[in-house]
């Protein structure tokens, strides 16, 4: 047996395998990032009420003038919000939503102060990091927004936040499939997407919606924890 064939049958050291796991983390496609951070638990004596203001719709009389919300800030439903990417001067406005979790679709690595708010406040971190719908070759892939619905649509999550860089094209394309679970016709979903992306809305972002389909999600949902909300698929599973 010459030494080749040795060197072949040794088993790997620790190092080769760590080696080789980050050699493995460098091939993954850079299209998509998927990751969860969540906070460690905060005392009960330093948080407030768990009322969301406005229980759960928004009252502009209880913000302060000083609070400012994030970019193309709005409610989709009831303890869901969307936005653009918030900023420090968002920060005190984010805390009065007394939110549970964050929904990111940015490719990027969340931003530090972003991290540390999140971590200051209890809340949770789901990042599934997409590229646009952008002609010819980038398109969300339809499994990462199933899990992100999925996500979303667990109430154990909300109140939450939904958020992109601008808060116009991947927030958009989730908010829509989310209609499409709600059973809104698309001239709805196409007219509510369009009044966020203005003035650049994309035909290929509503392509997405219109063909997404929404029985992977079905499958995939705890029914026992989805939102009170009067229009939502029927409670028995798709097979």
């Amino acid at each position: 047996m010459n030494s080749k064939d040795n060197d072949a049958e040794q088993p790997h050291s620790p190092q080769q395998q760590q080696q080789q796991e980050q050699v493995a983390e460098t091939d993954l496609s850079p299209l998509v990032s998927i990751s969860i951070m969540t906070p460690p638990a905060i005392p009960t004596a330093m948080t407030s009420s768990n009322k969301v203001f406005g229980d759960p719709l928004l009252n502009p009389d209880e913000f302060p003038d000083d609070m400012n919300p994030p970019e193309n800030f709005a409610m989709v439903c009831p303890y869901i919000f969307r936005s653009g990417m918030p900023k420090k001067r968002n920060f005190p406005f984010l805390q009065k939503l007394k939110l549970k979790s964050i929904l990111t679709l940015i490719l990027e690595e969340y931003p530090q102060q972003n991290q540390t708010f999140l971590l200051n406040n209890g809340i949770r971190l789901f990042q599934f990091g997409v590229t646009g719908n952008k002609e010819p070759f980038a398109d969300i892939p339809e499994d990462v927004m199933c899990e992100a619905l999925v996500t979303l649509m667990d109430r154990r999550n909300h109140p939450i936040l939904i958020h992109c860089n601008k808060g116009k094209h991947r927030t958009g394309c989730l908010v829509g499939c989310l209609r499409k679970l709600q059973e809104w016709s698309n001239t709805s979903i196409f007219d509510e997407y369009r009044r966020y992306s203005a003035p650049k809305s994309r035909s290929m972002d509503q392509q997405f919606i219109e063909l997404f389909d929404v029985a992977p999600v079905l499958r995939s949902i705890d029914y026992a924890q989805l939102p009170d909300w009067p229009t939502l698929p029927n409670n028995t599973p798709m097979r």
